[in-house]
């Protein structure tokens, strides 16, 4: 049984929020998915996870609300999509198809108080990157397909910084519903002190450095990582560098790539100082599901390990998530069904205006 608290506050990033409030992710608790039709307890999974309210660390501290209350408009150009993404005004920017970005791996600038969303399943942004410059706050990035700046023959990408989407010491981020495939470097990089994120039912795929969190040395960042599903890829599922709290919960990780280096490729990484919660994931076919560096610590409960090897770390005591908001959790059986399906871009997601 869940048994709910109240938040704990934890210090705002800047002047202007309101106070601290909490948003709860009601997840379905599965005891078996069968074939055919949707169980009603999936059901209320998929509705969960099609609301356009942000839940985790993305809903503390006044929340995450996107562009509601401005004009809603929709782009079919590079030109449409940087000249409202940058705008000083909150819009709701819906991309219909898709988006070729000129010159190859060029910025789309996204300014504070902004939902971008995929019109259904064809709105995608290629060869391009949403860019979130130090200050940025108050943004929704959901049902996009982002892909195809990879260089060819290029798998390291260490002379490149085409990244899906980069953020730099921003706070009040949901990042939903998006497929990212074949990025050069990184598909989703949260850098330099960002706070109050939440990454959810999102699609990575076929890349090498997948999602790396930090490149500080300040210990600062909150992050909700769930419903996620990493296949295809080498490392960085996500990297989690000097992270106060991160909570990751419901993913799923299959198969990874490893292309010229067969001996390391890893799941996730609590690094520095970070303090990393797992919860009812499932691993298959994964070389080193999560480890920790001596300096962090990394508790992990009730996830589902399948032909997994290496490195299985945990210790310390971390945090308690339902210290600051409260979830429930679906059962790491029933992750590979749930997330296969709901993850990634769907036909209608609600935006809230």
């Amino acid at each position: 049984m869940t048994h709910f608290r109240s938040s704990k506050r934890l210090p705002g990033p800047g002047p202007g929020l309101g106070p601290g409030r909490v948003l709860i992710t009601v997840t379905a608790l599965v005891a078996a998915l069968g074939l055919g039709a949707v169980a009603p307890a999936e059901a209320v999974s998929e509705s969960v996870g099609r609301t356009d309210k942000a839940h985790g660390f993305a809903s503390l501290e006044g929340g995450t609300t996107g562009g509601a209350g401005g004009k809603v408009v929709t782009v079919t150009t590079q030109a449409g999509l940087e000249r409202y993404a940058a705008a000083e005004e909150p819009y709701v920017i819906r991309v219909a198809g898709t988006i070729k970005a000129e010159p190859f791996g060029a910025n789309v600038v996204v300014a504070s108080d902004k939902t971008i969303i995929g019109v259904g399943t064809a709105g995608e942004l290629v060869q391009g990157e949403l860019h979130l410059t130090p200050g940025t706050h108050n943004v929704i990035i959901r049902n996009l397909t982002i892909r195809d700046s990879y260089v060819e023959g290029n798998w390291d990408c260490k002379d490149t910084d085409f990244d899906g989407i980069q953020m730099d010491t921003v706070h009040h981020v949901w990042v939903d519903h998006n497929r990212f495939s074949r990025i050069c470097d990184g598909q989703l990089d949260i850098r330099k002190d960002s706070e109050y994120v939440t990454v959810s039912y999102n699609r990575f795929e076929n890349n090498n450095k997948t999602f790396g969190i930090g490149w500080t040395p300040n210990v600062k960042t909150q992050i909700t990582i769930d419903h996620n599903w990493f296949r295809g890829t080498k490392q960085r599922n996500p990297s989690a560098d000097n992270c106060a709290y991160a909570h990751l919960y419901n993913n799923y990780m299959t198969a990874q790539a490893d292309p010229g280096d067969p001996v390391w490729t890893y799941g996730n990484w609590a690094r520095g100082k970070t303090r990393m919660v797992i919860e009812n994931s499932y691993y298959q076919d994964v070389q080193h599901p999560y480890q920790a560096d001596a300096t962090a610590e990394l508790v992990q409960r009730g996830s589902i390990l399948k032909n997994t090897g290496g490195r299985q770390e945990t210790w310390g005591a971390a945090f308690d998530p339902r210290d600051f908001y409260d979830h429930r959790l679906d059962p790491a059986a029933a992750v590979p069904a749930l997330v296969s399906r709901l993850s990634g871009p769907q036909k209608a997601l609600p935006a809230r205006q």
